[in-house]
């Protein structure tokens, strides 16, 4: 059996990843492909346990490499439980955010040492890498705004989107640095465009490098 496609969402807050991956599950389904829609940190019964403890606010201060440990446990157990029988059985997964958000907020927003989370994901992993991977990405105008009227709506926000500014910027560079680093794996998207226009862009870009190739 043919393996399936391995595709990451990636960016910050307020990019417009969850409705561009809800189009882009429907994008792929219709073209005749099983797909599974999944998130980091989460996926499972047991990852989305630690996404909790990610993101809860609490009294007792989360030191950095604690971050660091706990994002590849959950990563672990998602893999192995669901990534790698989907890919196996030929279903394209759809993963919103992977490792290279480890590098952007861990590495980049904590400067935690790229060698420790190389390692990590050596061990984690393997040789598992994205087939490809769509960096949405805006200014920190943007995408804060964005994500400040989101979560206003919602009257709450996690541990995370409540960092400082500083803390973004080194995220977006690291993310941006990843995609220099990476060309042939990265599609940087500009997510200050239109819905619409971002979702365009997508299909395009997955036409010529997955699709095109998968039917042949």
């Amino acid at each position: 059996m043919t393996r399936g496609k391995f595709i990451t969402i990636e960016g910050g807050e307020g990019v417009g990843k969850s409705t561009q991956i809800g189009r882009l599950r429907d994008f792929v389904a219709g073209q005749g492909h099983e797909v599974i829609v999944t998130r980091e940190p989460g996926g499972t019964r047991r990852a989305e346990r630690i996404r909790e403890l990610l993101l809860e606010h609490s009294d007792e201060a989360m030191p950095s490499t604690c971050e660091l440990l706990l994002m590849f446990a959950a990563r672990a157990t998602h893999i192995e439980n669901v990534i790698r029988p989907a890919l196996a059985r030929g279903a394209w997964v759809i993963c919103d955010r992977f490792t290279d958000a480890t590098y952007a907020y861990q590495g980049g927003g904590r400067n935690l040492p790229i060698d420790n989370i190389s390692t990590l994901e050596t061990m984690v992993q393997g040789t598992l890498r994205p087939d490809i991977t769509l960096l949405l990405d805006a200014p920190l105008e943007v995408s804060a705004a964005r994500a400040n009227a989101r979560n206003a709506a919602a009257g709450t926000s996690d541990r995370f989107e409540q960092e400082r500014r500083d803390f973004f910027e080194r995220v977006r560079a690291a993310y941006l640095a990843r995609a220099r680093q990476e060309p042939e794996r990265f599609i940087v998207i500009d997510a200050t465009q239109s819905m619409d226009a971002v979702t365009a862009a997508i299909q395009h870009a997955l036409g010529e490098r997955l699709l095109n190739s998968s039917a042949s």
